[in-house]
């Protein structure tokens, strides 16, 4: 797997006034109000918990009219570190004496901005690094890759994507501190119209569980803040706010852990390791969020780790390398189905595991769609994932792509007036869709269109989202971001963004690059997807700001 190293927790002191408080900087947008008639939100990763990153509410940007003519930057949200979390956007805010839509923007520097998603206008920006710490560097992970850790280039405060809860005005993150002995991880729950922390905010990450696994003392383990990575986008679900963990670089030892806190109170309710009696098993999917479906249920692929308990491999407590179904009981999460690729010893070996894309539910269906670093798509029933088998993948649909195609990446999903696809774009292969039948629950792999346009290389590779106007035909636009060149994984690389017709991806309506020198971004933002909504594309950058694009 993509390898992040866990966090070492070492006790400090909690206090809710912890955290810094800046005052607001001025804006580098001397924009007036700009009236806007769409106030959709995009209040989580990936817009909602299918994690399939459509926008079916678009009703200003169609394939008419997004190219370089009539659509490019309009002004530019600065921050003041790299934006690994994707922008969110809650719509018809009453803030500021007005109602407007306001973007949120975290950095791995643990700041958090509210800023005008029309006219660039900040109303507010707080750092939540705790008192009298900083935020960890790369540098402080001193076991990961052999203490060369370059999965980040610096800062590592928030990264994984917050969510808001509308209703109650706030906004969830996971913010990282260190003094450079002492590492913590913090939720913290903000009201999203002042930036100041809500009643019981912050509270210090912490939990153990039962376990003889890796790191144990007396069968029990223990939450650590230094080792655990915070790299998947938080889920809200019925009044819990999820928290997942994966590693640094595989630096042990490590678990997958999945925490629930009560979104009202921030009482931690559910503890899940997902490794208690083996090891690793960290949950990351390219930052991309758990999926969750109207049930209650949450849906997670595990990366590289422990499988099943002796020679029973089918065995619930440790389930590395698996798609699982995960339904609430009591204080944890029980595994009410799994999928694990009977091939799942080669792939640990090889450094291949399962979980490196991030998975999305197909809306209106049963089917999971998760990859694998093998380069293999699976197709999974959800109720029904086809546990493990020795001798075959007891799956929906098993799709090879390119070998070489690692998955590090994002998917995406369309249904359009001329059917439904599912967008696929991994490093070293081709943008793919794949149509996706109702009538047999299978992609049509001999009716897959690809594209032409040169793609990402190296290990990372493209985030995808999707825009449309319900699936009225000409409005569906495929929104792609990625490293132009180098290799994403392990240095800054400069990005791109390109906008194709979502129902025939063989057409590119517009990219970034070709009026360079104004709709140029910076530096890509390695998964974080662009947020796209209200006649806007928000597009988080390793630049220090979010550019923001829409019609001129």
């Amino acid at each position: 797997m993509l390898k992040y190293s866990h966090v070492f927790f070492i006790a400090v002191l909690f206090c809710l006034s912890c955290g810094k408080r800046q005052a607001p900087k001025q804006s580098t947008n001397t924009n007036t109000d700009v009236p806007n008639d769409q106030h959709t939100s995009v209040l989580t990763q990936h817009n909602n918990n299918t994690r399939a990153g459509w926008n079916n509410h678009e009703t200003k940007l169609s394939t008419a009219n997004v190219n370089s003519q009539q659509f490019g930057r309009l002004f530019t949200l600065t921050v003041d570190d790299q934006v690994y979390a994707q922008p969110l956007v809650a719509g018809n805010i009453t803030i500021a004496g007005g109602t407007h839509n306001v973007a949120y923007i975290a950095t791995v520097n643990n700041s958090v901005y509210a800023y005008d998603g029309d006219s660039g206008k900040l109303y507010w920006q707080k750092n939540f690094t705790q008192q009298g710490m900083r935020a960890p560097k790369n540098t402080d992970m001193t076991g990961a890759c052999g203490g060369s850790y370059q999965d980040f280039s610096g800062n590592i405060g928030i990264v994984g994507t917050p969510v808001i809860d509308s209703a109650a005005q706030t906004i969830y993150f996971v913010a990282r501190s260190t003094d450079g002995a002492a590492f913590v991880q913090y939720l913290h729950a903000v009201n999203i119209l002042t930036g100041d922390e809500q009643t019981g905010s912050p509270v210090k990450i912490t939990a153990t569980y039962t376990g003889n696994g890796d790191g144990n003392v007396a069968n029990v383990l223990t939450f650590d803040a230094q080792r655990q990575n915070q790299r998947q986008a938080l889920t809200l679900l019925n009044g819990v706010v999820y928290v997942t963990f994966s590693s640094h670089c595989d630096w042990g030892p490590y678990h997958g852990w999945i925490l629930g806190y009560n979104s009202k109170t921030l009482s931690r309710d559910i503890v899940y390791n997902d490794t208690p009696n083996g090891g690793d098993g960290g949950i990351w999917e390219s930052g991309m969020g758990m999926a969750a479906d109207d049930q209650g249920n949450l849906y997670a692929v595990i990366g590289n780790g422990t499988v099943g308990e002796g020679s029973n491999q089918s065995a619930l407590i440790n389930r590395g390398e698996s798609a699982l179904k995960l339904t609430p009981n009591g204080s944890t999460l029980k595994v009410s189905s799994f999928f694990t690729p009977f091939n799942f010893q080669t792939l640990e070996d090889n450094d291949l595991d399962y979980g490196s894309m991030g998975a999305f539910l197909i809306p209106g269906s049963n089917f999971y769609l998760t990859g694998c670093k093998d380069g293999n798509l699976y197709l999974v029933n959800k109720d029904n994932m086809g546990g493990f088998n020795a001798a075959s993948n007891q799956v929906q649909q098993t799709i090879a792509l390119n070998p070489s195609a690692n998955m590090h990446c994002q998917p995406a999903y369309f249904k359009g007036a001329n059917g439904e696809f599912a967008f696929i774009w991994a490093e070293n292969d081709q943008l793919r869709a794949f149509p996706f039948l109702r009538t047999s629950n299978l992609m049509d792999v001999g009716k897959q269109v690809t594209s032409a346009v040169s793609g990402p290389t190296g290990q990372s590779g493209a985030v995808l989202s999707v825009s449309s106007n319900g699936s009225t035909a000409g409005t569906g636009i495929l929104w792609a971001s990625y490293a132009s060149s180098g290799d994403a994984e392990h240095d800054v690389s400069p990005g791109i963004l390109r906008a194709f017709d979502a129902s025939d991806i063989t057409k590119e309506l517009w990219s970034n690059s070709q009026n360079p020198g104004q709709d140029y971004a910076g530096n890509y933002a390695k998964f974080s997807s662009p947020t796209i909504v209200n006649g806007h594309v928000y597009l988080p950058t390793f630049s220090n700001k979010v550019v923001v694009y829409g019609l001129k």
